[in-house]
């Protein structure tokens, strides 16, 4: 079994690659630069150079490995186009090079996002079936990804993940969340609270690898989260609490991280380093229902969390502080 994976000098896609050399599986990483391999510096795993956006480049890499998984993708950019680029065409152009240039792929596994589908506009869980409304640049990109990757699901055997908003040792998301409660301060927002789905880093790649493993039609798509329903409020709480604080609650009125999100982007366009807070990802705050529901993916690859939030968070704060990050 040989597997190319894109994406895996990343949070989740150290991890995944991790993963695979624990299983013996022979890995082969897609990196843009060989000399900035970040946590697969020390892993026995073949190094390809290309860009999912440089489709010539991509031929050697999908040469002769069973399956795929695609998890490169931009989640920060400094202009939106770069998502689209990115996240849709970067995806088209694997697809077409792997049906192209390997006729005996077994599986192609792309990340997508829950920010694709959407929020859910009722009070229960976005499904698989439900139509997908995404609300951010970086949520459209990733549909249009899913969208140009399921025109060719006759062509390849395809299985689509749809993982909520993951957290875990390497993340930075997070992090910066715990940043603001080692000030002891814990942000919220004004309003109706929001319900979230998580999924801890280590649940996410078990998936990823029962996806591998599953016998599934090709174009299937599943959700994944953790299965239990949070508010943005209780989230702070249980990482407060990892970290022995007692952080006060701070309510941000949604105006005000506009404006906020509104310089940050002018800062980056700048600066050119991709902001963290953008516009987007406040339109994406501001919905009140990130709720999806993982039955399909419980029945059809066998998935079942492990990690609970608070366990999740105890070992995300650990790290964090192991590598000096807090």
């Amino acid at each position: 079994m040989k597997v190319l994976l894109t994406g895996a000098t990343g949070f989740i896609g150290s991890h995944v690659a991790e993963a695979l050399v624990r299983k013996g599986i022979d890995t082969r990483c897609l990196v843009r630069d060989k000399d900035r391999l970040g946590w697969l510096t020390d892993l026995p795993v073949e190094i390809v150079v290309g860009d999912c956006q440089e489709k010539s480049s991509l031929r050697q890499a999908v040469l002769d490995v069973d399956q795929v998984f695609h998890l490169a993708g931009a989640t920060l950019a400094v202009a939106e186009k770069t998502f689209f680029e990115v996240n849709g065409l970067g995806t088209r152009n694997l697809v077409e090079t792997c049906i192209e240039q390997n006729s005996r792929l077994e599986k192609f596994i792309y990340l997508s996002s829950q920010a694709a589908a959407g929020p859910c506009p009722g009070a229960g869980r976005k499904n698989e079936s439900d139509p997908c409304e995404p609300v951010s640049p970086y949520g459209k990109s990733k549909l249009l990804g899913e969208e140009l990757a399921l025109s060719h699901a006759d062509e390849l055997p395809l299985l689509i993940l749809r993982p909520c908003a993951i957290y875990g040792p390497r993340d930075t998301g997070f992090l910066t969340l715990c940043q603001w409660l080692a000030k002891n301060i814990n942000p919220c927002l004004f309003g109706p609270e929001q319900h979230i789905s998580l999924c801890y880093v280590g649940d996410l790649v078990r998936a990823i690898l029962l996806a591998a493993e599953s016998q599934t039609r090709s174009g299937e798509i599943f959700f994944l989260s953790d299965g239990h329903d949070y508010r943005l409020a209780e989230i702070g709480d249980v990482f407060a609490q990892a970290m022995a604080i007692n952080a006060l609650k701070l309510r941000l009125p949604r105006q005000l991280l506009f404006g906020m999100a509104f310089c940050a982007e002018c800062f980056a366009r700048v600066s050119g380093k991709p902001a963290i807070l953008s516009r987007g990802r406040v339109r994406e705050m501001g919905c009140a229902n990130w709720l999806c529901d993982i039955g399909k993916a419980i029945e059809f690859i066998g998935f079942e969390p492990r990690i609970t939030l608070a366990q999740g968070a105890a070992l995300t704060v650990a790290w964090y502080r192991k590598e000096h990050w807090l």
